[in-house]
């Protein structure tokens, strides 16, 4: 790999991992969110 491949995939890779754990977390928070409007719904 050249310098310039190394520091592509570098900086993809740190870009990366902030963008997983970032998503994951909406990801989570959105269907939490979602299940709790539908018990919230069934009781009123």
């Amino acid at each position: 790999m050249s310098g310039f491949e190394s520091i592509i995939w570098t900086i993809l890779g740190y870009t990366a991992m902030p963008l997983i754990f970032i998503g994951g977390y909406l990801a989570s928070a959105a269907v939490s969110c979602f299940i709790l409007n539908l018990f919230n719904k069934d009781k009123d």
